[in-house]
Parts: structure tokens; sequence; C-alpha cells
């Protein structure tokens, strides 16, 4: 069975600890998963539906009456498929496609005052979200390990990227 990164990630939020749509919704929004995965609010309970389709996730309501939550938790072949998802998705070395890319691929486009000027405005945003990660990864703390990694894994791509504008700030046409 395959999931797509959106799948994976709810399931492995329902494996964590079990959760309704609008707990997941919250810590997607609170650990900043939107920064490295596709899920909208609107998409939540519509990859709720289909996991639930395929007997990964099961669900019973939180309180009796019409205003009851479902809280979803993980079938026993839920955790099992998203263990074998998350090696999968771990081991597999795929390129990730990059935007920055295709601007640094056009660059006989683009004036070098623009060009280093473009390069000064990425790091400055650079610089604010490693800020923001650290302050969020503060304010959560203790988190969950895997949590911990996601956070550890981005800030360590950030600050590489970071310190790549940075020598490029100094001298872009090289």
């Amino acid at each position: 069975m395959t999931l797509t990164p959106a799948e994976l990630t709810v399931l492995g939020l329902i494996v964590e600890e079990p959760r309704h749509g609008y707990d997941l919704e919250q810590v997607i929004e609170t650990r900043g998963i939107r920064r490295w995965t596709d899920i909208g609010f609107s998409s939540i309970y519509y990859l709720l539906a289909k996991l639930e389709r395929r007997g990964l996730v099961a669900a019973e309501a939180d309180r009796p009456g019409a205003k009851a939550r479902r809280v979803f938790h993980a079938t026993e072949e839920g955790r099992r498929v998203a263990g074998q998802e998350a090696l999968a998705f771990i081991e597999d070395a795929r390129p990730v496609p990059h935007p920055l890319l295709v601007g640094l691929a056009n660059l006989p486009l683009i004036p070098e005052s623009h060009y280093a000027a473009a390069l000064g405005a990425r790091l400055g945003e650079i610089e604010q979200r490693i800020h923001a990660i650290e302050e969020a990864e503060r304010a959560q703390a203790p988190l969950p390990p895997a949590a911990h990694e996601v956070f550890s894994y981005s800030l360590s791509l950030l600050e590489a990227e970071r310190s790549w504008l940075a020598q490029r700030v100094q001298a872009p046409h090289e």
C-alpha cells in the first residue's frame, strides 16, 4: 500500500495519539506542518475518510449527541502501514523540486543588481523562518521525538541555505 505524503502525515499524527479533525488542524498549524507538506484545512476530513475506507483508521464519537466529534485512532493495519511507509519515505532519496533552482537556472534573464537584491531578501526571509521555527520548537517543548526530528531537519536545511545565501550575497556573480 502506498500513501501520499499528506496521508502518511495525517496517519502518523493519529498513530501518535487519537485525534479528531479539529485536533489535527491544530497540530498541523502549531507544528508548521504546512511548510513541508500539502495539507489544506479542507482536505483533513477528506484524508480521514480515505484512511478510514482503507481500514487504516477507525472512528468513534467522543461523546453521545448530535454535535459529537469523531475521534480517529489508528488500526493495527494503520500502524503497520504507517511504519512501513515512513521507512520508505526516509530511505528514498528522491530529488525534491525547488523553486529556487528554477530561478537560478534562468539567471541570464535577471540583471545582476536584481539578483543580488533577491538574494538579500531571501536571506532575510530565511533568517525569519529559522527564528520562527526555533520559537515554535521552544514553545511546544517537550515535543514527541518525531516532531523534534522534523524541527531539527528543517532547521538544518534552513541553516545550510542561510550559509549558501550569505556567501552569495557577498559575491553574487561568482
